[in-house]
């Protein structure tokens, strides 16, 4: 037996199958004009010099995020409402492309801006007191502990990712402590620039990662910001390269190593951000050649250095409270 026809009041047309959400992309409004897709949307926003100017400053302050230890440009995207736009341009490149060309040029060149002007900051304190500028910059980094491991443990903790943590920071601890007795220093080049724009790359693509770390250990961190000030294009184009490279070809990898694997993933992560912010220490702010270098004698040198790291540390820390409240709205994108 088959089940009655719905009745249909008079008047009106039966529901159909083909009847399509009014958000649909591709579908029209009650007066027929044709609506925008929801990826879209933000090129229906008025444009005016004031718009622009505005999409230019959050360009200017996500491309500080980028570069700066503890800080994440991908949040500061999510605060300011370009994150969302963004990824969804680079999964659509051709839709409007024109249109979002016009859209994210004052982003990208606001963040072009904002590396800029950090990097003028990086190379000036690099100096007497480098050994502290690195502690101010490592409090940055151990400041977003609490919400990385929140994070990590968002979809459940069991003790195997607790084993994971441990290991990954051993490891990379040891791994630092030893080569910190070789006095590694890596020379610039080319190739060097290329590899650590990778390292960036991940940085954007892999959430928690802290790609500072390795370059401050290497001692690359305050060439590359001594680079990109003095606009030199043997540093910056390579790390552009690298970065933009990275990206491409490794994004999609780490979706789909999040999606599958995300409390490992974000264990190791946190264990690699510990284990080697730790390594700092000993291989780098503690070198008798940095606190010669400063001036001080040691417990000048060593209340310095703390006061450095506590500022550190609390600025990052209130930074991650902000980055929390958004943490639901980038969810909500990474899922759509």
């Amino acid at each position: 037996m088959t089940s009655p026809e719905p009745l249909v009041p008079a008047g009106t047309n039966p529901p159909s199958d083909s009847t399509h959400h009014p958000d649909a992309p591709g579908t029209a409004d009650a007066s027929g004009a044709r609506r925008r897709a929801p990826q879209d949307a933000h090129l229906d926003a008025p444009e005016s010099v004031g718009a622009w100017l505005v999409r230019l400053l959050k360009g200017i302050a996500v491309g500080v995020g980028f570069i700066l230890p503890g800080l994440s440009g991908g949040v500061l995207a999510v605060i300011f409402k370009i994150y969302d736009p963004l990824i969804k341009f680079l999964a659509n490149p051709f839709r409007n492309l024109l249109r979002q060309i016009r859209y994210f040029l004052p982003v990208g060149i606001g963040g072009l801006v904002g590396v800029w002007l950090f990097s003028v900051v990086v190379a000036a304190a690099f100096g007497r007191f480098e050994a502290a500028f690195v502690c101010l910059f490592i409090g940055f980094v151990i400041g977003t502990f609490p919400s990385l491991w929140r994070t990590a443990g968002k979809n459940g903790r069991a003790p195997k990712h607790l084993v994971i943590l441990a290991v990954s920071a051993a490891a990379i601890f040891i791994v630092m402590l030893a080569g910190g007795g070789l006095n590694l220093q890596v020379p610039p080049s080319i190739p060097v620039w290329f590899g650590s724009g990778a390292l960036i790359g991940l940085g954007v693509i892999v959430p928690g990662m802290s790609p500072s770390n390795f370059l401050i250990y290497f001692g690359l961190y305050d060439r590359m910001a001594q680079g990109i000030k003095d606009v030199d294009p043997a540093v910056f184009i390579p790390l552009f390269i690298g970065l933009a490279l990275c990206v491409v070809l490794f994004a999609k990898a780490a979706n789909w190593a999040f999606d599958r694997h995300y409390a490992g993933m974000y264990h190791f992560i946190l264990g690699m951000v510990a284990g080697s912010s730790l390594a700092i220490f000993p291989t780098v702010v503690f070198d008798p050649a940095r606190v010669e270098r400063a001036g001080l004698g040691w417990p000048a040198f060593l209340a310095f250095c703390a006061a450095m790291l506590v500022v550190g540390v609390v600025a990052s820390w209130l930074f991650s409270k902000v980055e929390d409240r958004y943490s639901g709205e980038r969810d909500a994108i990474d899922a759509a």
